[in-house]
């Protein structure tokens, strides 16, 4: 399976960039045909300019920076999502590599009365998530109630994908952690994807 992994931490000595190592390092065994994405070591920028957002309800989105990302996306059949929880959201280069990429006229379809969109992305049959967040898993799920969760799953996936599997992994308390606890988590990674 085609798969892309986007990386989102600025730090290679980081909790993600050790657990996207030992994904990676799985999604290879499986036999996955895997492409990394690190934003950060790409200097992906983040902002969507002018000339993009003046050309979403355009007849053709300015792809004219982004057209190899583009097509990297409209490509994969598995994606993986690697990123810490910052302020439970996506950090910055993330959000704005789903602002940027998942572009109308690729990712999904503006309808003419404005109604609905029509979800593009039928290329991608699976999403699978790893994130780290400092706080308990009781704030994520009782207090917030899952935001991330809920952005990925229901309004990307839902709005620009049919039938894509999704599955999310969150290490909570993750400056906290023993070697072992860690590890633990990494045989879930293991055993979930």
């Amino acid at each position: 399976m085609n798969c892309l992994v986007v990386l989102a931490h600025p730090l290679e000595s980081s909790l993600c960039m050790h657990l996207a190592d030992k994904t990676i390092n799985h999604l290879n065994k499986k036999g996955y045909c895997v492409t990394v994405k690190n934003l950060y070591e790409e200097n992906f920028n983040p902002v969507l300019n002018k000339s993009e957002r003046k050309s979403y309800y355009l007849n053709n989105f300015d792809e004219s920076q982004l057209s190899k990302d583009i097509e990297q996306l409209k490509n994969v059949e598995s994606l993986v999502l690697i990123f810490p929880t910052w302020w439970f959201g996506f950090p910055a280069i993330l959000k704005g590599w789903f602002d940027r990429v998942w572009a109308p006229g690729h990712a999904y379809e503006h309808a003419s009365d404005y109604g609905p969109i029509k979800q593009c992305l039928n290329n991608l049959k699976e999403m699978n998530v790893v994130t780290t967040l400092g706080s308990p898993w009781w704030v994520d799920t009782f207090i917030l109630r899952k935001p991330v969760k809920k952005v990925l799953k229901i309004a990307l996936l839902g709005a620009c994908t049919t039938n894509c599997k999704f599955k999310m992994l969150s290490l909570y308390k993750s400056e906290k952690l023993t070697a072992g606890q860690i590890e633990k988590f990494v045989g879930k990674i293991e055993a979930t994807f």
